[in-house]
């Protein structure tokens, strides 16, 4: 049975990694063999818990586990056909080798390798749950946009590319000073390509997979948990839960606090309307750090009175198509997004839904091949989008 997994992710400095771990212990507790990764460089796992954390499962205490992925490992381990290519590639040009190492892995590769520790986990069958703490909110996104990205760059690009490479390869030999790539390195990009398009289906497996938004209640942010929240269910990935981290208890401080907990309590009406009817934990500012294990358990006791930390705590709406009359329409889940920031395209059987800095490739059915968006409206969250045949779509364009 596939482990549950849980992943927090939020703006950097907002507690992901004391509530990640709240959530592990707590799990742990209750019976569940539970591993808690981190794929955040920052390396504050090993920070709370106050005990070292290697790159493998480190037991911290009864069936609980923790693992901080170091990426430059992973690299090594998994990149090394292509690393060793290119280096000798650029050593050719007369590039000093060290530095050519270093131009050998691409900006993200490195954040790349340690989501992939998801499915590595994902596929052992060791543990019954994955809690994981994400690196802060923009590299999250930009990471798990790659899936999409590579299943196109696998299905259409990567064949090709490897024809041709193997038709000039006599050629070149001859007539080129440069090494063209060989088969070990095409299957060591194969291999990490389409592992990144079966991540990306654990990611979106509603059964086993929740993502967590942690915020603190302040302005900003509130604001980028709200585009997050839109992002996330642009991609297709379930959000079953907010975090609200830090709240001022009534006793804070005084009159000199009084401004703050005003303005939290504004945030926090605002965060329960937002995200409605997502479930809102709420987690107060303890008057001393989260650091230990008796304060991550002071934390676990906040968050989950009374909830399951493990259980789906929201099935959200799915992507849906329907005939209204004689018209198909596609509902695609996009809550607090404003229609002004949506452009859509279709492009063959493919519409491509761009939201802000954001976008993703839908495939469509072949039911829909002879027809053409004629028209899309944000309703109640939803993205809702016309479509018509394609001769009447043209004709009532002219």
């Amino acid at each position: 049975m596939p482990p549950r997994t849980i992943i927090y992710t939020g703006k950097g400095g907002v507690g992901k990694t004391s509530v990640a771990l709240a959530t592990a212990r707590r799990c742990a507790r209750s019976g569940l063999r539970t591993l808690v990764i981190s794929t955040d460089p920052a390396h504050n796992l090993a920070d709370a818990l106050e005990r070292d954390v290697a790159n493998r499962p480190t037991p911290c205490g009864r069936r609980l586990y923790a693992r901080q992925v170091e990426a430059q490992e992973e690299i090594e381990q998994h990149w090394e056909a292509v690393q060793r290519w290119l280096v000798n590639l650029l050593a050719d040009r007369g590039l000093d080798r060290i530095a050519a190492e270093e131009l050998t892995v691409p900006p993200g590769m490195d954040e790349l390798f340690a989501l992939l520790a998801i499915k590595e986990h994902y596929e052992s069958g060791e543990f019954d749950c994955l809690i994981v703490d994400c690196a802060p909110t923009g590299e999250t996104l930009r990471l798990l946009s790659f899936p999409d990205a590579a299943g196109w760059w696998l299905e259409k690009v990567l064949p090709l590319e490897r024809k041709l490479v193997a038709a000039a390869r006599p050629l070149a030999r001859t007539l080129l000073d440069v090494p063209l790539p060989d088969d070990p390195v095409f299957e060591e990009v194969e291999r990490l390509v389409r592992g990144l398009g079966e991540l990306a289906g654990i990611l979106r497996d509603r059964s086993t997979t929740s993502v967590r938004l942690v915020l603190n209640p302040e302005r900003i942010v509130v604001r980028e948990a709200m585009r997050t929240y839109t992002y996330l269910n642009l991609y297709g990935f379930p959000v079953d839960a907010v975090v609200a981290n830090r709240v001022l208890p009534p006793e804070a401080g005084g009159d000199y606090f009084a401004p703050w907990r005003a303005l939290q309590s504004e945030q926090l009406d605002l965060v329960r309307e937002a995200f409605a009817p997502l479930p809102v934990l709420e987690a107060p500012h303890f008057p001393r750090e989260v650091v230990g294990t008796r304060m991550i358990d002071r934390l676990a006791d906040a968050l989950f009175d009374g909830t399951e930390a493990h259980a789906v705590l929201h099935d959200g709406a799915r992507p849906e198509l329907s005939d209204d009359g004689d018209e198909p329409v596609l509902r695609l889940p996009l809550p607090l997004a404003a229609r002004g920031d949506i452009k859509v395209r279709k492009v063959g059987l493919e519409l491509v839904v761009r939201v802000g800095p954001h976008k993703r490739t839908v495939v469509l059915p072949d039911s829909l091949a002879g027809w053409a968006p004629a028209g899309a409206r944000v309703d109640q969250g939803q993205l809702e989008i016309r479509f018509r045949r394609r001769e009447t779509a043209l004709a009532q364009a002219r």
